[in-house]
This record gives C-alpha cells, structure tokens and sequence, in this order.
C-alpha cells in the first residue's frame, strides 16, 4: 500500500497533513475571536503549505483582527499577484485593508488601473467609483497614512456588529468608519439587518452620505421591497432594485451634457472641476432630485459655484442668461448646492 510521505523542512520531520491540522486549529481559534492563537496555527500551516487559499485568508483576517493591517495588506496584494483566490473577493479584501491604513493614493492608483483593465464587476462598479471619489478627496487633503507602528482597529468592530445582528449605524460619525461597514457588509447578505437599516434611512438624524451608500449596496444586493428615504426635509418610497445606478442618473447625466456642449472645447479643466461638484452633489442626493426640475438651471448653478470656488466673482444674472434660465431658478439651485457642499465636504 502506498503511504503519503512524510514531510520534512531540514531537520525537523512533519506528519502527514500537519499543515491541513494547524490551519483547521487556526482557523477555530479566529472564530472563537483568539486572534493571537490564531495566528500562531496559520502562520505555521503557512510555512508548510504557502499557497492554500483557505490559510491564507484565514491569516489576512487574523492579520485585520490584531491591527496588524501592514501584515494583512502585504499578504493580501501577495494573494493578488499570485492569482490565489477569488479574485473579486480579494479586491474587496484589500481595498478595505487600504482604507484602514489611510492609504488613499493607492486606493486611488488601484481602481484607477481596475477600472482601465475593466475588471471591475458591473454590479460593483458604483461602490467602486465612491471609494474612488472619497480617496481622491481624501489625498487631497493630505490625510496620512497609518504608521506601522499604529492600530486602526475599526474592522474587528465591525465583525462584531455583524455577529451581534446589529450594525449601530448611528455610532458611525466618520466617513472613513462608514466606507468600511459598507464594504464589509457588500459580500455579506444584509436582510437580517433590515429594520435597523430601514430605520436608518427613514431617520432625519441619518447622515445622507451613509444612506446613499447603504442604498446602494442594498441595489446591488437586489433587494425589491419597499423602503422609505428621508434626505433634506424630503421623504421618498422606493424599491432599491429599481433605482437608477449612481453613476447614470438621468438628471445628471442631462447636465453634464449640457456643460459639456458649453465648455468641453473651451475650457475643458474647468468642465472637469464643474463634472466633479455635479458628481458629489447628485451622490448625496441620491435618489432624490430637488427643485428646481429644469436641467439648464443647475448646470448654470454648477457653472456660477465653481468659478466663485476658482476666487472669481460671476454674476447670477449673467449665468442665468448665458443657460437662458431665470435668475430666481439659478439662485435656488445654487443654495442646494451649497447645502450639499456642506455636508459632502470632504467626505467624497
């Protein structure tokens, strides 16, 4: 009868299947939330075995439960490069261990190249270009990175809520601790949170950043009932499976065109800016659209805030008559706008 051989690394002889043990033993040891235990076993079943998917994803989430997210991330963009996988789930993965480290450039250079090798799943695509837009605006400030030295351990946190049946949503004040709930929860089935969520979302104290993305993931998770929205004073009925992409509303997509018709050969650096304020504006709105109803109104508005932004000083009536809109239409788009700016800077 043929025997599996026995294992050996220099000296030291291994049963067989050790590895297959220690990654069982390290795997119960990180449900059981005994993280270091944990990995002590995958570290070790690694060394025998380093390209089992199974241990090496179990490590990356022991790495994420110690805050030890320099570890995870290096063993994460590892798993990539060698194609071990799901490759999607990997993304994921690694795109919420960069948003735990701050490292918004490479969040950005990452979806960036993702998005021009269209490897981005459609029903993804969304979630992908806000995490896009919030870690652009996010380098621009100048948020540092996380130091290796530091733990950033809102993640385990998370996991905590999950496990818990609930989300405590209202206790996620910062935009960062939102983009890592929703990412958390995009693989994950989410109706078991559903009143929590529909609370949520009908609640005036709800932050409309949050609500749009919960929304969102709520649309991609294909949910058909009805849920109420509440955003700006306005409530809404709608089914999430029916709601428009965020990145195709019709309205918004009416105005970029007509910006574009006005400045895409004259000044396209200053329609670019203008696509951006537009972009953010219609994100925190989502899936509203507010007064007034004519397109040309709010391109004008849109055009009048970001040349004021530039330190120019336009004029209402000159904008109004340039998108042949009255001055009242303008002045009321341009008071949206800046309510929305208020809340959506810097989050996205």
């Amino acid at each position: 009868m043929n025997k599996k051989p026995i294992k050996s690394k220099e000296n030291i002889i291994f049963f067989p299947n050790l590895e297959r043990r220690l990654a069982q033993k390290g795997l119960e040891r990180l449900q059981a939330k005994k993280v270091s235990e944990a990995i002590e076993f995958l570290e070790k079943a690694k060394e025998l075995d380093a390209e089992n998917e199974e241990t090496l994803i179990g490590l990356v989430l022991a790495y994420v439960e110690a805050g030890s997210f320099h570890k995870a991330k290096g063993l994460a963009k590892e798993m990539l490069l060698k194609g071990i996988g799901h490759y999607d789930q990997m993304i994921d993965l690694y795109i919420t261990i960069l948003l735990q480290l701050h490292e918004y450039s490479e969040i950005v250079a990452t979806i960036e190249t993702l998005l021009e090798e269209s490897e981005i799943p459609a029903d993804k695509a969304a979630r992908f270009s806000t995490i896009l837009q919030f870690s652009k605006r996010m380098a621009e400030n100048g948020f540092p990175p996380i130091n290796e030295k530091e733990k950033y351990d809102l993640m385990p946190e998370a996991d905590e809520q999950v496990g818990e049946q609930s989300l405590n949503l209202y206790a996620l004040n910062d935009a960062n601790e939102q983009m890592l709930l929703v990412s958390r929860l995009a693989d994950k089935n989410i109706r078991p949170f559903m009143d929590e969520i529909q609370d949520y979302l009908a609640d005036r104290a709800g932050h409309p950043f949050l609500k749009t993305l919960l929304l969102n993931l709520l649309k991609e998770q294909e949910f058909e009932k009805e849920v109420q929205v509440e955003k700006f004073r306005i409530e809404k009925i709608v089914v999430p499976l029916e709601l428009p992409d965020i990145r195709n509303q019709g309205r918004m997509m009416d105005i970029v065109e007509i910006l574009q018709d006005r400045l895409e050969q004259k000044d396209p650096i200053l329609l670019e800016n203008i696509r951006s304020l537009v972009e953010r504006h219609f994100f925190i709105v989502y899936p509203f659209q507010l007064e007034p109803d004519e397109p040309r109104a709010w391109a004008a508005a849109f055009h009048f805030l970001t040349l004021e932004y530039y330190g120019q000083s336009p004029e209402v009536t000159s904008l109004a008559d340039m998108y042949r809109q009255p001055a009242e239409h303008l002045t009321q788009a341009i008071e949206w706008i800046k309510e929305i700016e208020e809340i959506s800077y810097p989050l996205i």
